[in-house]
């Protein structure tokens, strides 16, 4: 190796490639998988992390603000926010859980009962546009791995954007 081949060698070490690193890939697919679900949720005037309260709230029934910003992962501040904006679009509604009305539990509007299933079938499109290529078997193997990591890094936080 002649000097200027050994001076240029260290001052551009050898790199790999973006596409050989599996989180590349991994972020690609969800960056796409994500932003048309963006697209299909806002087209029917709700933000994803507002899906993921109603969600949320399809499933308990009923929580209280403290209750959203864990599963969540939120601040209060942001929660409050996304409530709010679902209580403005009339998809749920407030009340005070004691005497001292600091503590509410939000409850869906009979509006938003009704437009969780109809999101909730957008979601089940996209991952069908998305994955339903995929061999049964395969897509059940790819879900448990990432589920696997997921156990491993204790990795907690909902995707809300």
């Amino acid at each position: 190796m002649t000097g200027k081949s050994a001076a240029k060698s260290l001052a551009h070490p050898a790199v790999s490639n973006l596409e050989s690193h599996l989180g590349f890939w991994l972020r690609f697919v969800s960056n796409h998988v994500s932003g048309e679900f963006k697209r299909l949720v806002e087209a029917n005037g709700v933000s994803v992390s507002e899906w993921v309260a109603l969600r949320l709230l399809y499933t308990a029934g009923e929580a209280t603000a403290t209750e959203l910003m864990d599963a969540l992962g939120m601040t209060k501040g942001a929660v409050s926010k996304i409530i709010t904006r679902l209580q403005d679009k009339g998809l749920v509604s407030r009340a005070a859980v004691d005497a001292d009305r600091r503590a509410q539990q939000i409850v869906l509007s009979s509006t938003g009962r009704k437009l969780v299933p109809q999101l909730a079938r957008l979601a089940d499109a996209n991952d069908t546009a998305f994955f339903g290529h995929l061999d049964p078997a395969l897509r059940a193997q790819l879900t448990s791995a990432l589920q696997d990591i997921a156990r491993i890094h204790q990795l907690k936080q909902l995707p809300v954007e």
